[in-house]
């Protein structure tokens, strides 16, 4: 999302990441990878559990959660990730956002 964080953006999107690290560690990365946008640690897994992020032992971990949410706060689009590797691409979710913006206007 790093690299198309512009496409994002350009249609009034935000991207928020939130991950099981400390705030040291997501300060760390998101400063050697030169991430634009919000980082939010969830250390107690206090986010994730409320969205029902799936945990799996097995596959190293908690598996990646994708929602799209509007500006009420209601999810729109939801991926949950099967293995580490299975996330939507970009475009998936640019589709998502255009939609949501050609019904509001």
């Amino acid at each position: 999302m790093r690299d198309s964080y512009s496409a994002f953006t350009e249609r009034g999107a935000q991207v928020i990441a939130i991950g099981p690290d400390t705030l040291t560690s997501f300060q760390s990365y998101w400063a050697k990878e030169n991430i634009p946008f919000i980082g939010l640690p969830d250390p107690d897994h206090l986010v994730s559990n409320l969205y029902r992020q799936e945990v799996n032992l097995f596959k190293l971990g908690r598996m990646p959660l994708n929602c799209v949410v509007d500006v009420m706060g209601r999810i729109r689009f939801v991926h949950y990730g099967a293995s580490m590797r299975d996330i939507p691409d970009n475009q998936e979710f640019l589709n998502v956002i255009d939609q949501l913006n050609d019904s509001s206007n």
